[in-house]
């Protein structure tokens, strides 16, 4: 029975009704009294029967009292205080009916009869001293009935209005005995009233009561309702009903003033409680059987409506006073243990509607909370409370006294708005269930979140005041504690909502936005499980990051992390919680163009000032706790970049009208052909406007098509929309903490331990971040792609990966905090939170693993990368640091510190080298297998086996043309700073507003001293590292269609890049970003190599190559870069310039080979095995080094080794071959590379570019100046002249005329003569450029038809160049360059064999002992003793093997043939480019007077490429074997033209010859660009079918009579020359001065040739030359000069016994070195027609002496022609064809054609008189092989013809001696004069003059023999001189006579006479 009360004294005390209370206690009361008297049950405390009747009986039966106009004063203290109650009337009324039945219900037993009493007061009032009114009651009516069977009683109060004032009415309370009344109370409990059975019905009803409460120093308050019903009944089930009307409560001042109700759907401010209507029932039920262990029930259903609920201070203040007068029981603890005992039963309901609650500041305005319904479910098992249209709404300003509460969903601006929201509590597994299945809206502010933290703290504040003045009332004893935890069980919780929006503002403009679907979130036992199908946080309306079937867990501890921190030994926490996120796919999306830094730096401004907000004190000077581990597992991962919608449906809408073209193209086809088949079958009666109408209806449908194709453009097909996507598959990250890592001074161990080359500050470094993470991570696939393109920009596959992360940001000093600005609006106004400005540093040290990594780049990917980047900027917020930007390259070493290994099993670079980026055929693949790369701070290193391939699409494609095995690579950088590199710790930003007081007048850089001013990079390769598997050798594989792809690949990767997206249009003025290319200041790069092998073939078919070989090799190089600034206003880029400053190379035997294949290209793409491989050159070691400064040093130019070149090669035991086959092999290298230039040449844009052709001028026939054919450039020759002065000078001139001596006009030494010399000499030498020096070099020379070789070799060659200062040549400022070649020691050697050896393409080598100098004899030696010295004619043996001496391998004995002797070269080239460094130190030209006029015309002169050659002595030793080999070397391997060039010649020659007769030149302009179409068509329809081979490879080919086909149709030669043809015909203008362009000089100071013979110690003859020079100059208009200058010269006869020794010498001796014995000049002209014109051609000799030997003729035709018949009278023409420069070996005779020979030219001057064809005529020539047309005829008759302009040879004087063999006819000292010989334009051949010359000769010295033999002719001064002396008689000298002219003739007419005439005169081939 006393749970009853409780529960309802509780319950009505919430309610605040305390009138009501106070009523129904009495009631309660009594069921109490009667409950404890039946609970402690003894017959001696229980009330009798007889006292209840003794009581009875001292009452009478009935009573009726009443009382009118009652009025009642208390006083006190002599009325100083004193109330007056009135009271209009009062009527009690008592009856009792003692005849009836008594109620006996009671146990134990008792009677308690009928009766009734009832109560009546109308119109009470109670007044204070002051007559103000304290209780004012209009009627209170209550009645209690009790029957035999049960008891009533009823309560009525009528308009009852109470106003207590505490400072009036205390004092009358305190007149009242609490403490004894409470004390008495207790005593009489001691005799309880009997346990009532029968059912007791208590009704109540009041009505208008009103209580206004004065509590002296507190706000008054009043409360009050308007009408309040009851109504109770106990039985065994007891029930009670309640029911409340318009209940309300008050507070503040003017509260206890009565009011008008409030008005209905509003609230007033101040009404802290207002109740609309309540109705509450319950019921409680016990068990019928006091010993059943069942506990009591109860059931309670309430219904509220109206509520209305104000927090305030002043309620909080009204409640606190209120609390601190009222009395708590001290039994409060055991009466809720015992309602804690009753269960609930299911019935338990509570419905609340239209509630709102009020929180009311004083600061900051009110926040409400309206419910629209609250359900209230409990059962014995859960309790449910459910919440129908929540909303949370901040009302910011108190504008008016009310505010209206309308539904949830019409809240205008709500914080929190949800539909339904559920709390479930089961009792049972202590589970808190909440869900929302409907839309969750959260719409947060940082001022809403100011205006709840406002409310909050004073809510706190409130009920701090509260809970204070509770606990002074009722403290809690150590027992309820300790009760209370010993039942504590842990509360799991389960939260989901259907839908969730969560909005944070973090500006006016910007916000977050969270959704999510089906979120749920559930708690136990200490881990936490958070799941979401999806889950979006959206940026200002951009979905950003988007979470599919997301899964978070927490774990106190997770078994499988033991796993992860076994990797790693430095961890020491054995174990720690774990949370793991798993999400199959997670993507981030930015839109295009989307400002994300600036969102997202706001929301963390107002993160940061929320830190600041609620972290108290306590929290920073905790101890923190260790974070948890995270796991991260992501199926799917996607980052994309999205891309411009106008830069996409561009391309498309591109795409599609290309498309679009092609089937209009396809539609007209077809029309066409329609149209075409109308026609035949219609004729002409096929009417003209119906076609037109055709076409144009076909132009109207492809509008109509094209129109629909764009609109159903992305119909099928979506719109692509990435710019940038990246993928990344089946990730786990696993991030372990731990102690050893945690706390920011393990921190900072971690990070000197990791970045231990960057200094660390001496003062500390104060962090305000500081975190490290153990990190481990792997994935299968990480893709990188740049919008659709085919290939990706990343590809890793499987990369694991493990290490350590650290995170730190450096507290920045007070100028490096920037302020940020969070407006909160009134009144808090705008908050200033303070920024950290020094960035988020990472230092790494990691380990990973990778299967596969491929890069992929390219410059047509530029424009892309560009929007790319102009994207990353808006991710990140700008620094506010007023400094310049930092580079990528300078923000990276500030941010990423460390060290990262990888170890990569397959990594791949692709350099695209194709402006398309969707290209995927042509790149440049390196490729790098089992890679180790190592970054380190400022260093990579790789590590592996490293390929190059040429990606084509092509046959040259899958081909590795650079391997390098155990590659060792590393880039060192050199970053050039103010300061130390590596000290980024120093680094501290400033602001803006800061920056004034640190600038000193110069521009703030907070980066002055950490920023790169340039970068040096260094390269080293390293091939010499060792391994485990067999050496591999490194090889390059070269192809001459891989170098032309590689100069294409050179000028893609070097464009310019245009500007994308930049300027005002785009919104986009900040600077140009500097290129890392441009930020290089130095680089090096360094190779080593043990061995190194290079080949190079000129196509794929391997015809023909080039391969090198190197044993052991070292290169150094290092390259510094220049930019340049552009002139000019306009912004331009600037010039890089790059200049290599070092260089140093190091070779060791080194081997080139020449390889061809006679195979063609085999069908399968394959390496052609059968490679036949010849030597071309080898040495033993090569060293190169270069240097950059050019210093201007004074050197004597004689000096040269002491002077500084910037280039030096030093090339030690050179070794060259030149054979025929390296010959053709090399001349087919050449000749595919002059074509593939010559195509390329033709086939540009330019080729017709200048062409501009003059009709009238091809009209006119060009006709060459008179003057121009005077010979005025002849020299000088001695001319008679007839003079009166006198016999004296007339005796001179007949005694030069006698001598015949040719003197020159120069009178200085042959030396300064020589131009190249003096040029070579000039001390204006600015760079000395080139020193080559080759130590004991030596080159092998083989024939075609000899056997053996001839060895060149030399001691030391040096080759020079030096630069001179540009100089004015002729107005005209040219810089001249020197080239000068030093030999010293040359030897030649040749062999001795007549027949071909076994052994004839081995390899003969000289050893280094017989070409060194000066080298010690060893004459104990067998060898040594065995050779001949140094002397010509020598014998030397020579070695196979030039890396093992001559006794180690065979070995063959071979002659000197020349000795040792000096050679010089010099060659001087003036060009007009000039240096732009020296370009600024040139003076101007200064006008020159008369008198240095001369000089002018020298250096005019002197600006002449010139060639000179000097011999000073040479003594040469040959025997007919070697003459012929030399012979034949000359001629078929030196001198000789390809066949096809010879045959290309004529085709040249073909078309010249077309051209000159064509008259319309309009047709050929034509026809050259038919002729480039055509060819153009040809080679794209190569390339197309190479790459249809590269397609189709290996599965169907094409055959290769097709490509031969259309290369045999390529017309290469036609198109050459009729640009040429075309080109000239703009290029000839009218005659300009003439001037000299070139100069060749060929000097030997002297030679002895020793003619020997087949032994080659026997000499036969010897030749000795002196004072030879060969010059020949070469003027602008195409003419040439020729002269050869012969000093002396004489031949000896070595034959033993012979009876002359000087066979030829001539008559006077040489007097001075002015003085020639031989000078032949010749004036060549431009051809015309095709026949060459030689304008002036004139031979001087002086007299000369023959004395000739049959026997000596006889034995030099044997040497210079052996086994040719010196007896034969003639010989035919058809053998003259090759016995005139035959070498006399028998070989089989070449059929050369005549087209074939004269392609030769004719530009070989006098050397063309021993052409093979010269001889031939034409009636006995081979008749030609196809029809001979004009073009033909015209062709030959230029190839045989000459045209002599002017020919002059003067009379040569000759003294001849002859003896003939046996009985042959002797002549002694027979004096002949070859006449004087003219000839004028005369158009001949060769052999024409030739004939001309002999016939002539012939004539005159046949007649002077005969005049001689007679004594017809007068004596002479020579003849005096050679009569015999005066004593002979006359008579036996006139015998003489006679016995002579009898023998003459005599012998005229024998045959004898007839053979030395034909020994004679005869013609000799």
């Amino acid at each position: 029975m006393h749970i009853l009360p409780n529960f309802l004294d509780y319950h009505l005390l919430m309610s605040a009704n305390k009138f009501l209370i106070s009523k129904l206690n009495l009631n309660i009361i009594v069921s109490r009294v009667l409950s404890q008297e039946r609970c402690n049950f003894c017959p001696l405390h229980f009330i009798q029967t007889e006292a209840v009747e003794q009581f009875h009986q001292l009452i009478p039966q009935k009573v009726n009292v009443e009382f009118e106009n009652t009025n009642v004063t208390l006083s006190m203290h002599s009325q100083k205080r004193h109330l007056n109650w009135t009271l209009k009337s009062l009527k009690v009324s008592y009856g009792r009916e003692s005849e009836q039945l008594p109620l006996k219900s009671f146990t134990p037993e008792l009677s308690f009869p009928q009766s009734h009493l009832e109560l009546l007061l109308e119109d009470g009032l109670l007044l204070s001293q002051s007559r103000q009114r304290i209780l004012c009651l209009n009627t209170l009516k209550t009645a209690l009935q009790v029957t035999s069977i049960d008891i009533s009683g009823s309560f009525i109060v009528n308009t009852c209005i109470i106003h207590y004032r505490h400072q009036e009415f205390s004092h009358w309370l305190d007149l009242f005995p609490w403490e004894q009344l409470i004390h008495r109370k207790a005593a009489h409990r001691k005799r309880r009233f009997p346990h009532l059975d029968a059912p007791v019905m208590i009704s109540s009803s009041v009505s208008n009561v009103s209580v206004s409460v004065q509590l002296g120093d507190t706000t008054p308050f009043a409360l009050g309702f308007i009408s309040a019903q009851s109504l109770t009944s106990q039985n065994v089930h007891q029930r009670a009903c309640l029911s409340l009307d318009h209940f309300w409560w008050r507070v503040g001042q003017g509260s206890h003033i009565q009011q008008a109700p409030h008005p209905p759907g509003k609230h007033v401010w101040g009404e802290a409680l207002i109740l609309d209507s309540l109705s509450l029932q319950g019921s409680f039920n016990r068990s019928h059987v006091d010993s059943s262990g069942q506990s009591p029930s109860l059931n309670l259903e309430s219904s509220l409506k109206g509520l209305q609920v104000e927090l305030s201070e002043t309620c909080a203040l009204c409640l606190s006073r209120l609390v601190s007068l009222i009395s708590w029981p001290r039994n409060r603890s055991a009466q809720l243990s015992d309602a804690a005992s009753v269960s609930p039963s299911s019935g338990d309901v509570c419905c609340l509607e239209d509630v709102n609650v009020f929180s009311l500041s004083n600061l900051a305005g009110a926040v409400s909370l309206r419910m629209d319904t609250v359900r209230v479910l409990s059962s014995p098992e859960s309790s449910t409370v459910s919440l129908q249209g929540v909303s949370l709404s901040v009302v910011k300003e108190l504008t008016e006294n009310m505010e209206p509460c309308c539904p949830a969903s019409q809240t205008p601006n709500p914080v929190l708005k949800l539909t339904s929201l559920a709390f479930c509590h089961h009792i049972t597994s202590q589970t808190l269930e909440v869900q929302c299945e409907e839309e969750l809206t959260v719409d947060w502010t940082p001022a809403d979140h100011m205006f709840l933290y406002q409310h909050m703290t004073e809510a706190q504040a409130c009920w701090a005041v509260l809970c204070g003045e509770q606990e002074k009332d009722s403290p809690v004893t150590p027992g309820d504690s300790e009760t209370d935890s010993g039942h504590g069980r842990t509360l799991s919780l389960r939260v989901e909502f259907g839908c969730t929006h969560l909005t944070a503002h973090v500006s006016e403009h910007n916000y977050i936005l969270l959704l999510t679907e089906a979120f749920s979130l559930s708690t136990h036992a200490g881990s936490v499980h958070l799941q979401s199908p999806s889950l979006v946080l959206n940026f200002d309306g951009n979905n950003i990051f988007s979470f599919k079937e997301l899964d978070v867990k927490t774990h106190p501890e997770l078994t499988e992390m033991q796993l992860h921190r076994d990797t790693f030994p430095f961890l020491t926490t054995p174990h720690n919680r774990v949370w793991v996120l798993t999400c199959p796919t997670l993507a981030v999306e930015f839109p295009y163009q989307y400002n994300f830094s600036n969102t997202f730096d706001m929301a963390i401004s107002v993160q940061k000032w929320l830190k600041t907000l609620h972290r108290s004190p306590a929290q920073s000077t905790a101890a923190q706790r260790l974070p948890p581990d995270l796991v991260f597992k992501i199926s799917q991962f996607s980052f994309v970049f999205l891309d411009d919608i106008f830069e996409i449906k561009l391309r498309d809408n591109y795409e599609l009208m290309k498309d679009e073209s092609k089937e209009s193209a396809t539609r007209l086809q077809l029309l066409n052909k329609k149209v075409a088949d109308l026609r035949k079958q219609h004729g002409e009666l096929l009417p003209a406007r119906k076609i037109e109408e055709l076409y144009s209806s076909l132009e109207k449908k492809h509008i109509e098509i094209y129109i629909q194709r764009s609109r159903r453009l992305y119909a099928n097909t979506p719109m692509r929309k990435s710019l940038l996507t990246w993928t990344v598959s089946d990730l786990e990250l696993v991030a372990l903490a731990d102690q050893s890592l945690h706390g920011p001074e393990r921190v900072r161990d971690q990070l000197r331990d990791i970045d231990g080359i960057s200094p660390f500050p001496r003062d500390g470094l104060p962090l305000v971040v500081q975190w490290c993470r153990a990190v481990k991570f792997k994935l299968t696939a990480f893709l990188v792609r740049i919008r659709d393109y085919p290939r990706y920009l990343f590809e890793i596959r499987d990369w694991e990966l493990s290490g350590r992360l650290i995170g730190t940001e450096q507290d920045g000093q007070a100028r490096a905090h920037r302020r940020q600005i969070v407006p909160l609006g009134p009144p808090w106004g705008d908050v200033t939170v303070h920024r950290n400005m020094p960035p988020l540093k990472f230092y790494y040290d990691f380990k990973s693993n990778i299967s596969l990594y491929t890069i992929v780049w390219g410059p047509c990917w530029d424009p892309a990368w560009t929007l790319i980047g102009q994207v990353v900027d808006l991710l990140t917020k700008p620094t506010v640091d007023p400094s310049p930007p930092l580079a990528w390259w300078d923000k990276s070493r500030l941010l990423l510190h460390g060290r990262w290994v990888m170890d990569i099993d397959q990594a791949n670079l692709h350099q695209l080298a194709t402006e398309d980026p969707y290209n995927t055929t042509e790149n440049l693949h390196w490729e790098w297998n089992k890679l180790n790369f190592d970054w380190n701070p400022g260093q990579f290193v790789f590590k592996g086996d490293m390929d190059v391939n040429v990606r084509t699409a092509s046959k040259y494609d899958d081909i590795c043309f650079l391997h390098l095995p155990n590659l060792c690579m590393t880039l060192d950088l050199q970053w050039l700073c103010h300061g130390n590199p590596h000290d980024h710790h120093a680094i501290m930003l400033c602001c803006a507003e800061n920056v004034a007081d640190l600038t000193s007048g110069q521009p703030h850089d907070s980066y002055r001293a950490f920023r790169s001013e340039n970068l040096n990079l260094s390269i080293t390769m390293d091939l010499n590292q060792h391994c485990d598997t067999e050496p591999c050798q490194p090889r390059i594989l070269l192809y001459s269609s891989t170098l032309r792809w590689m100069q294409n690949f050179w000028a893609t990767w070097t464009s310019v890049s245009r500007p994308i997206c930049r300027g005002k249009l785009f919104h986009s003025l900040r600077p140009i970003r500097k290129k890392l290319g441009q930020h290089y200041k130095q680089m090096s790069y360094t190779a080593s190599f043990p061995q190194l092998q290079v080949h190079y073939w000129a196509s794929f078919a391997q015809q023909r190559g080039i391969q090198v070989e190197c044993s052991k090799g070292h290169v150094f190089t290092r390259g510094a870069q220049r930019l340049i600034p552009q002139a000019g206003t306009v912004m331009r880029r600037l010039i890089s310039e790059w200049n290599m400053t070092q260089m140093v190379s190091e070779l060791s035997q080194v081997t080139v080979h020449l390889m061809a294949s006679t195979w063609d290209e085999t069908a399968d793409h394959q390496m052609n095995a059968q490679v036949k491989k010849t030597h071309l050159l080898s040495l033993s070691s090569l060293s190169y080094q270069r240097q950059s400064n050019r210093v201007e040093e004074e050197v004597n130019p004689k000096d040269e080794n002491n002077a500084s070149y910037t280039h030096k090669l030093r090339l030690v035991d050179l070794r060259a071959s030149w054979t025929t086959t390296n010959r053709n092999i090399a001349f087919g290298l050449y000749d595919g590379y002059k074509k593939a230039a010559v195509l390329k040449r033709n086939l540009s844009t330019e080729a017709l570019k200048g062409l501009r052709i003059d009709t009238q001028l091809q009209t006119k026939k060009l006709k060459r100046s008179p003057s121009n054919y005077s010979p005025t450039t002849a020299p000088s020759t001695p001319v008679l002249f007839p003079h009166p002065a006198g016999t004296t000078m007339l005796q001179k001139l007949i005694e030069e005329t006698d001598k015949f001596v040719v003197f020159s006009e120069e009178d200085s030494a042959v030396s300064d003569q020589l131009c190249g010399i003096a040029a070579c000499q000039t001390d204006d030498v600015y760079n000395r450029n080139w020193f080559i020096e080759l130590v004991n070099c030596q080159m092998m020379l083989r024939g075609t038809e000899t056997a053996g070789c001839v060895l060149v070799s030399a001691a030391k060659a040096q080759l020079l160049q030096c630069e001179h200062h540009p100089a004015w040549y002729n107005n005209t400022l040219k810089q001249k360059t020197t080239w000068t070649c030093l030999l010293d020691g040359m030897q030649y050697f040749a062999t001795m064999e007549q027949n071909p050896s076994e052994h004839e393409d081995r390899q003969l080598w000289l050893e280094v002992k017989n070409i060194e100098e000066h080298r010690q004899r060893n004459l104990d030696s067998v060898l040594e003793l065995m050779e001949s010295g140094q002397a010509v004619g020598g014998m030397v043996s020579t070695t196979t093997d030039w890396n093992q001496p001559a006794q180690v391998n065979e070995t063959q004995q071979v002659q000197r043939i020349i000795s040792r002797c000096s050679c010089r070269m010099y060659y001087i080239g003036y060009s007009h480019d000039i240096d732009p460094e020296l370009a600024t130190q040139i003076k101007p030209l200064e006008l020159q007077n008369n008198h240095e006029k001369e000089d002018l015309l020298k250096k005019q002169a002197g600006a002449v490429d010139t060639f000179t050659l000097i011999h000073h002595d040479l003594e040469i030793s040959t025997n007919p074997v070697q003459y012929a080999m030399i012979l034949d070397i000359v001629n078929n391997l030196l001198l000789h033209v390809e066949p096809k060039r010879k045959e290309h010649s004529e085709k040249k020659q073909r078309v010249r010859f077309q051209l000159e007769i064509s008259s319309n030149p309009e047709e050929q302009r034509s026809s050259i660009l038919h002729l480039q179409e055509a060819v153009r068509q040809h080679v794209a329809q190569i390339r197309r079918l190479e790459k249809q081979i590269y397609s189709n490879i290996r599965v169907k080919e094409l055959s290769g009579d097709e490509l031969t086909e259309i290369n045999l149709r390529l017309p290469h030669s036609s198109l050459d020359f009729q640009l040429q043809r075309a080109n000239k015909l703009e290029l000839r203008k009218p005659p300009e001065d003439v001037s000299v362009v070139r100069r060749t000089e060929i000097y030997f100071a002297q030679a002895r040739w020793c003619l020997t013979e087949e032994d080659g110690q026997l000499g036969i003859a010897e030749l000795e030359l002196q004072g030879f020079m060969y010059s020949k100059l070469n003027k602008s208009d195409d003419t040439a000069e020729h002269l050869l200058e012969l000093g002396w010269f004489t031949m000896n006869n070595l034959l033993p016994n012979a009876a002359y020794k000087v066979v030829l010498r001539p008559q006077n001796a040489r007097q001075s070195v002015r003085q020639f014995a031989l000078r032949i000049f010749s004036k060549v002209r431009p051809p015309v027609g095709g026949i060459s014109v030689k304008e002036h051609f004139e031979v001087n000799v002086v007299p000369l002496t023959i004395q000739l030997m049959y026997q000596f003729f006889k034995r030099m035709m044997g040497f210079f022609f052996p086994g040719r018949n010196v007896e034969e009278e003639e010989v035919t023409d058809e053998e003259d064809k090759f016995r005139l420069v035959t070498t006399g070996i028998p070989v089989k005779p070449r059929q050369l054609s005549e087209d074939t020979m004269g392609a030769m030219g004719p530009s070989k001057g006098v050397a063309q008189g021993l052409n093979r064809t010269t001889g031939v005529r034409r009636s006995f020539r081979k008749p030609p092989e196809h029809p001979v047309d004009d073009i033909d005829k015209m062709k030959e008759r230029a190839a045989m013809n000459n045209s002599f302009i002017y020919i002059k040879i003067p009379q040569v004087p000759l003294c001849v001696s002859y003896k003939g063999e046996k009985s042959s006819v002797d002549w002694k000292d027979l004096n002949l004069v070859l006449p004087c010989l003219e000839y004028h334009n005369n158009t001949w051949t060769w052999l024409d003059f030739a004939m001309a010359v002999k016939r002539d000769s012939r004539k005159a010295l046949v007649a002077q023999m005969i005049k001689e033999k007679l004594r017809l002719k007068p004596a002479s001064g020579t003849d005096l001189r050679m009569k015999t002396s005066e004593g002979k008689s006359d008579n036996s000298l006139q015998q003489q006579e006679e016995d002579e002219k009898a023998k003459l003739l005599i012998g005229l007419s024998t045959t004898d006479k007839s053979s030395t005439k034909k020994s004679i005169f005869s013609r000799r081939k």
